[in-house]
Order: structure tokens, then C-alpha cells, then sequence
């Protein structure tokens, strides 16, 4: 075997000798995107497959060129060029992802999630500062709790996101009452971690002469700062108080609406409940106290109109039956007052003719009057229908009523005297 001399590069052919096709230089090359890390990524791929056609194809014949003759090719120095500008590309890329043409964490939809998030995070805050004593005050004057601030701006829907997200939430939380056994799961872990932390305990002494447990133990318990626990309590106190004056306001009516409305619910939740579950009925309940003021406020003009419609013929209804009502108490006054004279005169002339005078002359003359006593009342009486009292002793040997009545003054004897 003779030694040879190196091989000396000339200009690197188009095609190899072997008929491998190789990629055309980069002028003949489409670009769609013209930016200048894409050109120095083809450039690289074309210097790469040039070296290999070179320095690859030469091995595979059994001619090794030397290393020197390598790392002075003027492709080598192209591709370490072209390296270098593509590392400074990719670290202006990494700094500035705007400039790049696209964003450098996050696309469209995670940016829309962004921005949902920031925009439902706004309105918690606005519902929680909406917690503050309103204005108006009850009908007895007395202040109303920040509650009424907070349940109203939460039931209006003044914050979409914050009211779905509460009533997705509730409702969540009704249907995991029901179907979910949240209390045994609760002592389930309750005795799970109690089972291990003792036997962690007792494993320990047994084995380091220290409990595991004990190790772990704080320096001091934690404990609820009295200022937390304070406002804690006040809260509870507003809360309760909360409902405690709407079911006055709503009892005694001083929102008329407010009292039906409330009628309306109880009435129809003392017949829902004969055959719907209390999980059911709380449901319904929480999708009327949510649902309802949304249809009120989307539909809120002709839901209005309908109102004052109706306002407007029970007011004309109720006029009606007011005049209707008087007119009937008048006559019925009239005629209690024309029934009450009738008896007034009648009683009148009873007690008149129960006093009346005993001579003669008056009982002739009330006689000549004409005064009879009608059906079912008294009789009346004169004083010619009684015989007169006997003023003298009786005469021996009369026996008859008669006889008497001729020997008396007022009988024979005074006829005998007249004649």
C-alpha cells in the first residue's frame, strides 16, 4: 500500500459522484417566511449536507482528509458563523416575545382565561366592599345592617360572574348534601389521620424512644385572636339580625308586594312539600331567589307595564266595590232609621195611652176617635167598661147586684131624683 498525498478540495459539485442528490443553494430556495432565523436555518441545512457530501463520501471510499484541512474549509466556518447568529436570534426572541410575532407563554385562550379571572376576582372585591349600612332606613326608623347592601347588590346581578359563580356554587353544595355522604367521609378521615399520627406515635417510641408525633408537635397551639373572633361574632349578629327585620317588614306589610310575594311562596311550599324532598324544594327555592331578579331586570319594561296594568284595574275594581259597599250601607242606614221611628211612635203611643186622663169626656172622646187597638197589640181600655166602686153599706136583705144598683146613689135613687 503506497502512501498517498491528501486529497485538495475544490468546489464543491451540485451532485455527487454516487448520484445523492443534494439541496440547491438557498437563492434558488422559496421562502415564504422571509425572517433572518428561518434564512439561517436553511443556509445551515444546505452547508451541512455540502460537508457531507464532502468529507462523508471521501470516508466511505477509504480517504480520510486530515482534521486541519477540516476546520479550515470555508463551510466549516460558514455553519459555526451561522450557529453563532442563531443563538443571538434566539436570545432577542426569548427578551422580546412581542417582537417575535407571537406570545412567549400564553395563546389566545389562556390569555382570555387570564383575563375572565382578573375580571371575576374584580367583582368579589366589588361584592365584598358592597358591604356597608344603606342609606334608607326601615319604616320605624331604624338603620338596616350592611346585609341588605351585600344581598341586594349579589341578587341584582350588578356582578354577573361573582352572582353565577355563588349560585353554581349553592347549588353544588345542595346537590352534595343529598348525594354525597359528607358526614361519614368527614369522620372517615377524622379517624384515619387520628389512627395514624398514634400509631406514628407508639412506632416511634417503640423504635427511636421518641414519639413521631410528639416531634412534630408546635411550641404553642394555635389559638383564635380575640379581635378575629370579635368581628366574627358582630357579623353573625348582623346576619341574624338581617333576616330578623325583613320578617317583620315583611309581616307587617310595609312593602305590600314583598307580603304577597311571600304568602304566595309559603302557600304553594305548604302544598310542594306533601311530595317534594327538602333537598328539592331548596333547589327550587334557590333558583327563584337567583333566577327571579335576572327575568325582572332583562324583561324589566314590559314585566312593568304588566304591573301597572294590574295596579291599575284593582284600583278601578276596588273603587267599584267601595262605592258599591257605600251605597248599600246608606240604604241600610235608611232603613234601620225609618224601622227605628216606626217603633219609636209606636212605643210612644203605648205609653201615652197607658198614662191617658179617666174622666168621661176623655174616654168619650177617645172612643169617638176611632183608636182601636190593632192585631197582636194590647187591648185598650176605658174607664166606662169597669162598674163604679160601692161607696154606701150594703141594704139587709138585697141579695142581687141589681137591687143594690137601684138602692145606691148612683142607680134608682138617682134616676128617681133626675125624674
Amino acid at each position: 500500500m503506497t502512501d498517498a498525498a491528501p486529497p485538495k478540495l475544490g468546489d464543491i459539485p451540485q451532485h455527487s459522484e454516487f448520484k445523492v442528490p443534494t439541496l440547491q443553494p438557498s437563492t434558488n430556495m422559496d421562502h415564504s417566511d422571509g425572517s433572518p432565523a428561518m434564512q439561517n436555518a436553511r443556509d445551515t441545512a444546505y452547508n451541512v449536507s455540502c460537508l457531507y457530501l464532502t468529507f462523508c463520501l471521501p470516508i466511505i471510499d477509504g480517504k480520510i482528509p486530515a482534521m486541519n484541512t477540516v476546520q479550515n474549509h470555508p463551510a466549516t466556518q460558514n455553519i459555526k458563523n451561522t450557529m453563532s447568529n442563531g443563538q443571538s436570534l434566539l436570545a432577542n426572541f426569548r427578551r422580546r416575545p412581542s417582537q417575535a410575532g407571537c406570545s412567549q407563554h400564553t395563546g389566545p385562550v389562556a390569555e382570555n382565561i387570564k383575563n375572565q379571572s382578573a375580571k371575576t376576582s374584580s367583582e368579589f372585591r366589588n361584592l365584598a366592599d358592597s358591604r356597608a349600612p344603606p342609606n334608607q332606613s326601615a319604616a320605624s326608623g331604624q338603620p338596616l345592617t350592611h346585609y341588605h347592601s351585600f344581598f341586594y347588590n349579589l341578587l341584582s346581578w350588578e356582578n354577573p360572574r361573582a352572582t353565577s359563580l355563588s349560585f353554581l356554587s349553592t347549588v353544588l353544595f345542595i346537590f352534595a348534601a343529598r348525594y354525597l355522604p359528607a358526614l361519614r367521609w368527614t369522620f372517615k378521615v377524622l379517624y384515619i389521620t387520628l389512627g395514624i399520627t398514634a400509631a406514628a406515635e407508639l412506632g416511634g417510641k417503640m423504635v427511636f424512644s421518641q414519639g413521631l408525633a410528639t416531634s412534630f408537635r408546635p411550641k404553642k397551639y394555635y389559638t383564635i385572636p380575640r379581635e378575629s373572633l370579635e368581628a366574627s361574632l358582630e357579623d353573625v349578629e348582623q346576619l341574624i339580625n338581617f333576616f330578623v327585620i325583613e320578617f317583620q317588614r315583611i309581616l307587617f306589610a310595609e312593602k305590600p308586594v314583598h307580603t304577597i310575594a311571600a304568602f304566595v311562596a309559603s302557600f304553594l311550599s305548604y302544598w310542594l312539600i306533601k311530595f317534594t324532598p327538602i333537598w328539592g324544594l331548596s333547589l327550587i327555592a334557590v333558583s327563584l331567589v337567583y333566577l327571579g331578579p335576572l327575568v325582572y331586570m332583562s324583561n324589566k319594561d314590559l314585566i312593568d307595564r304588566y304591573l301597572e296594568n294590574a295596579t291599575n284595574v284593582v284600583n278601578a275594581q276596588a273603587t267599584q266595590v267601595k262605592e258599591l259597599a257605600g251605597h248599600h250601607t246608606s240604604r241600610a242606614l235608611e232603613t234601620t232609621k225609618a224601622y227605628a221611628g216606626d217603633y219609636t211612635s209606636k212605643a210612644q203611643s203605648y205609653i201615652g195611652n197607658a198614662r191617658g186622663p179617666t174622666s168621661p169626656k176623655g174616654a168619650k172622646s177617645g172612643v169617638e176617635s176611632g183608636t182601636a187597638s190593632g192585631p197582636g197589640s194590647a187591648p185598650t181600655y176605658q174607664s166606662t167598661d169597669f162598674p163604679h166602686a160601692p161607696k154606701q153599706e150594703p141594704i139587709s136583705g138585697v141579695t142581687s147586684h141589681q137591687e143594690q144598683y137601684e138602692n145606691s146613689p148612683f142607680g134608682g135613687q138617682a134616676q128617681a131624683t133626675a125624674s
